[in-house]
């Protein structure tokens, strides 16, 4: 973008009233060497004449939303769909026995969220996803069918009637510019999962997933959260290939289910405490 014309300028100048040009400096090229202003969206100019023109500050998006999809398909040569997919708020603030821990508000809404997102001085991605008031975000994830079709229409049920409602605390995406990077961090909980694998003749109910410190007998919402850290790149894959690589250093929580179903006839309750998932390496690539 070339400067522009003294001529040009002078114009629009003159068209302002008296009472603005009281305010105004004219500055000279060489004056024009940085200019820096802070706050709200930034737009970075360069050129011989106006050097470079740089903000601070970043973005901030408030988000309430609910999703809805009547049926996600994958194809390869056959074909996985997922039927009926619903995410959106739980419709309570009451989770754990922690009354207002989902609010503020129990309606069927994706709400409460936050996201803040900044471009560091070294070039690094910082989005952080928090609640926007004192409360944890809830959320309700259901879904229909989840089947694999072939090219002669037989069909197999994997899973049916998914119902997940839980709360998330916080969660974080920073990209190091340095490594190409991606670590993604999360805190939630699953106060109840049901759902059914109709292949196996099994069904889960009351799934609920913690903290691994979280104490049902002297319960404090500190210890409610279980973390996630994952470490998302471009990574090696075991014939020296690219792949989607996946790291997760470590994961604890403990999770319960209330009930479970085999053959249609439950078989009573599972608890695992202090589950711990270490070390963990996924490579993810097509053949």
């Amino acid at each position: 973008m070339k400067g522009l014309k003294r001529t040009l300028l002078a114009l629009g100048v003159a068209g302002l009233p008296a009472a603005a040009m009281a305010d105004i400096v004219m500055l000279e090229d060489s004056a024009m060497g940085n200019i820096t202003g802070q706050a709200g969206v930034v737009i970075e100019l360069e050129d011989q004449t106006t050097g470079n023109i740089t903000g601070q500050g970043g973005i901030s998006i408030e988000l309430e939303t609910k999703i809805n999809m009547d049926r996600f398909i994958y194809t390869d040569e056959g074909s996985l769909t997922v039927s009926d997919i619903s995410i959106g708020g739980a419709e309570r603030t009451d989770f754990f026995g922690f009354n207002g821990l989902g609010g503020p508000d129990s309606n069927d809404l994706l709400d409460n969220i936050r996201i803040d997102i900044d471009v560091l001085a070294d070039g690094d991605a910082a989005i952080n996803i928090r609640p926007q008031f004192f409360n944890a975000i809830d959320f309700r994830v259901t879904s229909g069918a989840w089947e694999l079709w072939g090219q002669g229409a037989q069909n197999t049920a994997l899973m049916d009637n998914l119902f997940i409602e839980g709360v998330l605390g916080r969660g974080s995406i920073h990209i190091d510019t340095d490594t190409d990077i991606m670590r993604l961090r999360s805190a939630f909980a699953i106060e109840v999962m049901d759902f059914d694998v109709p292949f196996a003749a099994v069904g889960i109910r009351g799934l609920s997933l913690t903290g691994a410190d979280y104490d049902q007998t002297f319960p404090s919402v500190l210890d409610l959260f279980a973390e996630v850290d994952l470490y998302i790149y471009n990574g090696q894959r075991a014939d020296g290939g690219s792949s989607l690589a996946i790291d997760m250093p470590s994961f604890a929580a403990d999770i319960g289910m209330q009930e479970v179903i085999v053959g249609q006839a439950s078989i009573g309750q599972i608890f695992i405490d202090d589950l711990a998932i270490t070390n963990t390496q996924m490579r993810v690539y097509g053949h």
